[in-house]
């Protein structure tokens, strides 16, 4: 009984919220949902008071069902944003940069 009260009561901060809509949308990408993936995403990403981890997790992880769903170009939006975010953090940077290099070298090699 403790235990629900606990995630009811996580459920009412924003970092809980946020996490919330972020594991819906890793669930959604488990089952291949690329729209529902990325519309949970987004709303994480859009909650207002979002933490930045949050935000950076849900942002590289909305880039990469861009990327499995076609949308190249909204893929590599989102990782170079995640890039670029100041306050993210570094692990999360890193792999966006990594993606976003391994992207690139995919291109170069298909034209």
């Amino acid at each position: 009984m403790m235990n629900v009260f606990h995630w009811v009561k996580s459920l009412l901060t924003q970092r809980g919220k946020a996490l919330w809509l972020y594991r819906r949308g890793m669930r959604s990408a488990r089952e291949h949902d690329h729209q529902a993936a990325i519309d949970e995403y987004t709303a994480a990403i859009e909650l207002d008071g979002v933490p930045v981890d949050v935000k950076a997790m849900a942002l590289f992880n909305r880039g990469l069902v861009q990327m499995a769903a076609g949308n190249y170009g909204k893929s590599v939006e989102d990782l170079e944003k995640v890039a670029a975010m100041e306050d993210a953090p570094e692990n999360v940077k890193t792999m966006a940069r990594q993606k976003l290099v391994k992207r690139e070298s995919r291109r170069k090699n298909n034209v």
